[in-house]
């Protein structure tokens, strides 16, 4: 720190390369809220193509993702999915396959209104989940 600012013995907190000396809490709040923030969401669910792993499972086959498995605590699980459910939209957007649903999943972001559309036991189902 010493090199990056000049000064020593006080707290210095660099934020995307920008050293704030001190407890400068105007200039830390500005630079927190300029800085790019994770948009990563982690839905915890194993998915494969519906058309090819349905009948291995005992599902009728159909476009979509099959469920395979759900992460407990995660955003699927949070979202009403199980084993054996196949997503057919999420947010207007058909899936027809495993890389469908991560194609969507992947262009999500944090505080999004997910709506999902699957199919459980042959029934079309809703649910909505902000993330």
């Amino acid at each position: 720190m010493v090199k990056l600012t000049g000064q020593m013995g006080v707290p210095v907190t660099v934020i995307d390369g920008q050293a704030v000396v001190g407890f400068d809490r105007i200039k830390l709040r500005e630079l927190l809220s300029a800085a790019p923030k994770e948009s990563a969401v982690h839905f915890g669910l194993k998915i494969a193509d519906a058309s090819s792993a349905a009948p291995k499972m005992g599902v009728n086959p159909s476009p979509g993702a099959i469920i395979g498995d759900v992460a407990p605590g995660l955003l699927g699980e949070k979202a009403g999915l199980q084993t054996n459910d196949i997503v057919t939209e999420i947010s207007g957007r058909k899936v027809t396959s495993a890389a469908d649903m991560q194609g969507v999943l992947s262009s999500l972001k944090s505080g999004d209104i997910v709506t999902i559309l699957f199919l459980r036991e042959g029934k079309t189902r809703k649910s909505e989940i902000i993330i």
